[in-house]
């Protein structure tokens, strides 16, 4: 007994001064695509292996190719098996005095991790974050990694997945005494200013403090709690779990909101034999939202809608890999919109977006699962549902629930479940994708009184983030309509969510009486950047149905809104319905992003989605502009398309505009007259078999866009802006002549990666609108390590350091300081320096 007191005291010593260490171990990993059972061994020579930084996506260095098992749908890139190896040199390992855990904030998909060759474990679903105790496996000198990524079993996504740990690594030291794993709850209350704070502790007899500071970093709160022993004086040997709640208030808080995101954080310090053994800081913030079945959505007072967009986790050329400069890049570009809301589709996001969203002022709609039980492709998450599903969606709750901007749970999306019996597993990715919104005939619904087993499910799933999170409401993303969906007959559902189906929301008082509405996936809108198909005032839809075949030789869509598919609406049909009903709290757009997969209404060599407000590339679209008249106060004046047109040919110009009473072309001098926005839209039979409701709207003007019919003839084109009889704004467009040089610019700088934009433009500097040069990017002291142009059907590996201009522009993302050049055959090149 002297002896063992003894080695306590000892460990007591030591372990004080091991407080937590985080490191993130992204740099210098040893990469393989390949397989075989001995890559896992420690004694695996692996010097051939190629040697990288995560994250990492292997498949964005691949071809496209029709043979991809991935499909169009997936972006018709490469899967496979790759592993990773790293090696970590531990010179005071000791397992009495330190804990070692090993976390991945992502891994694409069925991973299976091992420390030492020892499998330490394996997770399938590739958008969980996990973390996995590996102190057992470890030893005093090099230990190695490795890590086995199975994506080869495709179809298993409806879009582009990516392949590999696409997301950080973390390694921790804490110890033995320590906040578990996403151990900190938060809970505030802005209205009293009152804060709860759950403690999980790994170990029993220690001291916890938590002090809370403000966006100025002041102290406002402090209190200290006793964790007392549970069972044995001998607290740092029995690893056992506590739980401990603490309460602190905070006077007069400052509220969270979009326009004006502030931020608290809390420090949690785990004290035991008079030293900090264990800190941990926690983002939180003080606001007061509801969703009212009259009102909407409010916040903090305000009668709101949210301006949201759904997103999907790529970034282009740049793959699945997380950057977060490429991630802010996108942030900043939807909240310039006017967005103010953002949909995780449909997975969980990465940490980093949630870190961004809390300090931005993006709400979030934080989402799980695309399928439960019932697969949409052949290989996709439904194998493994039955298994896992509780395992990670309780992770997501726990990993994000302190997150300010998270103002709702999805359990799902457009899950199968809906209905009595629905199978698309059968189906091509196309095909699925488009029958989900098909329409499904009353039998498959739910009976009158019946609680069946797909509606005990959903309340299965919203049960398990109830009991980890009560602050907000659950809603799921539901293309069936009926109150007669599974899905709806419940307790799951607290926000009633709609995917399209907008001609069914003036029913939703009847059908959901007291029950908020927002449309959890709205409009999906077919665009191409820069391509425009006239007559304008013809709504084309794509494909006709479901079932029907759709080509066009040009594999583009019209950058006019009068293009969607065949279960959808234009933007300006959903807004319309969105602003003026009270009741409707908000919409989320499909999509804010182009992204890769997904290529409806076409199949390949079309590889990427037309859904995005804003292209592949990052450039804004059209209609980007008439949503940031609608949603900002900035000055809008956006008249399109270009002047580059055959003399006598007929055109279409569109104007967005805003702060202003009426907007006045001239044509070379000569008005073409003055427009004003219509109070309400101007729809009337069409007879077209490409038209999608066979309607037309007026040429002129709508509720957000004046329009022309003019006769082309080269020179310039001038928007003019007046509001009480004043000039307020003006846009000219000047028809371009030949292409003479390449001009550079930035379109977005970060902390590592820049964002170039290149364009190609004639003598005066005019873009020109037709353009196809091939542009060739070299760098002194950087490195060009993507390139993209907004093109859906761009057959140019991303990673490659050409691209062929589309309407004359594309964009390379470099890597590093030093000089860009562009150049190309016939044009005069063009050079711009990146110094930040």
């Amino acid at each position: 007994m002297k002896r063992l007191f003894g080695l306590v005291c000892a460990l007591c010593a030591l372990t004080a001064i091991q407080a937590r260490q985080r490191q993130n171990i992204d740099a210098d990993w040893r990469f393989v695509l390949a397989d075989s059972a001995v890559m896992s061994s420690p004694d695996y020579c692996d010097s051939h292996w190629r040697v990288l930084n995560l994250p990492h996506d292997w498949a964005i260095e691949g071809d496209f190719l029709a043979s991809h098992p991935s499909g169009a749908g997936g972006g018709a890139l490469p899967g496979g098996i790759g592993w990773y190896r790293k090696h970590v040199d531990i010179s005071d390992f000791s397992p009495l005095t330190s804990r070692f855990y090993l976390e991945f904030d992502g891994v694409y998909m069925n991973s299976t991790v091992y420390v030492n060759g020892q499998q330490v474990g394996f997770r399938p679903y590739g958008y969980s974050s996990f973390e996995y105790d590996i102190t057992s496996y470890l030893k005093t000198g090099t230990n190695v990694i490795a890590v086995r990524v199975d994506n080869s079993d495709q179809p298993n996504s409806r879009w582009y997945s990516g392949c590999g740990i696409y997301r950080h690594v973390w390694l921790t030291r804490t110890h033995p005494i320590h906040v578990k794993h996403w151990g900190i709850h938060v809970v505030t209350n802005a209205k009293t200013g009152q804060v709860t704070v759950t403690t999980d502790v790994e170990g029993k007899r220690c001291k916890v403090r938590h002090t809370i500071f403000d966006a100025n970093n002041r102290q406002v709160a402090q209190t200290t709690s006793h964790l007392s022993p549970l069972s044995s004086q001998f607290s740092v040997l029995s690893s056992h779990l506590s739980l401990l709640t603490s309460h602190l208030s905070v006077p007069s808080p400052h509220r969270w909101s979009c326009d004006d995101p502030y931020i608290y954080k809390v420090r949690t310090q785990l004290i035991a034999g008079g030293q900090v053994v264990d800190e941990v800081e926690t983002t939180t913030a003080f606001r007061d939202f509801r969703f009212d079945a009259q009102t909407g959505f409010w916040l903090n007072g305000k009668n709101m809608k949210l301006n949201g967009v759904c997103e999907h986790h790529d970034f282009g050329c740049l793959g699945a890999a997380l950057h977060e400069d490429a991630l802010h890049r996108k942030l900043t570009k939807l909240k310039a919109m006017g967005v103010n809301a953002v949909r995780s589709s449909h997975n969980p996001p990465a940490p980093e977006l949630l870190n961004m969203c809390d300090t931005m002022g993006l709400i979030v709609m934080d989402e799980s699962f695309d399928m439960w039980r019932r697969r949409k492709t052949q290989n996709d998450y439904a194998r493994f549902f039955d298994e896992w599903h509780e395992r990670d969606l309780t992770d997501l709750v726990l990993r994000d629930r302190n997150h300010p901007c998270i103002l709702m749970w999805s359990i799902g999306n457009e899950v199968l479940e809906q209905w009595s019996s629905a199978e698309a597993d059968t189906l091509s990715l196309e095909q699925a994708n488009l029958i989900l919104n098909a329409g499904h005939d009353a039998s498959t619904l739910a009976k009158d009184g019946e609680m069946s087993v797909n509606t005990l499910l959903a309340d299965h799933l919203a049960d398990i983030v109830r009991r980890y999170d009560t602050t907000r409401p659950i809603t799921a993303g539901c293309n069936e309509p009926s109150p007669n969906n599974h899905l709806f007959k419940g307790k799951a559902i607290d926000v009633i969510g709609f995917n399209y189906h907008h001609e069914w929301i003036k029913d939703v008082p009847k059908n959901f009486p007291g029950r908020p509405f927002i449309m959890t996936e709205s409009v999906s809108a077919l665009q191409t950047n820069g391509f425009y198909r006239m007559p304008s005032d013809s709504i084309f839809k794509a494909p006709q149905e479901w079932w029907l075949p759709y080509t066009d030789p040009t594999y583009m869509c019209s950058a006019y809104d009068n293009m969607h598919a065949s279960w959808s609406s234009t933007h300006e049909q959903t807004w319309d319905v969105v602003k003026h009903t009270p009741y409707v709290g908000g919409q989320f757009i499909w999509t804010g992003f182009d992204y890769i997969g997904e290529p409806t209404p076409y199949s390949f060599p079309a590889r990427s989605s037309y859904f995005g407000i804003i292209d592949l590339a990052g450039q804004p679209k059209d209609v980007y502009y008439m949503y940031q008249s609608e949603w900002t106060e900035k000055p809008v004046l956006h008249l399109f398309p270009h002047w580059n047109w055959l003399d006598g040919q007929e055109i279409d110009l569109w104007c967005y505009y805003n702060n202003a009473d009426e907007v006045e072309l001239f044509i070379n001098g000569k008005s073409q007259g003055i427009r004003t926005k219509s109070l309400t839209s101007h729809l009337s039979p069409l007879s077209s078999q490409f038209s999608v409701l066979n309607s037309q709207f007026s040429v002129l003007s709508s509720q957000f866009h004046v329009s022309w019919r003019v006769t082309f003839e080269p020179g310039e084109v001038k928007a003019v802006a007046r509001k009480d009889g004043k000039t307020v704004n003006e846009q000219v467009i000047r028809t371009a002549g030949q292409p003479d040089h390449i001009q550079l610019s930035i379109d977005y700088a970060g902390r590592e990666l820049t964002f170039v934009q290149a364009v190609v433009v004639d003598k005066d500097g005019n873009r020109c609108p037709w353009a196809e040069n091939e542009l060739f990017f070299e760098t002194d002291g950087a490195e060009v390590i993507a390139t993209d142009n907004g093109c859906q059907t761009s057959m140019e590996r991303f990673t490659a350091p050409h691209r062929k201009a589309f309407f004359g522009r594309c964009i390379a993302v470099v890597r590093g300081k030093g000089t860009v050049r562009a150049k190309a055959i016939g044009l005069k090149p063009a050079a711009l320096v990146i110094s930040y």
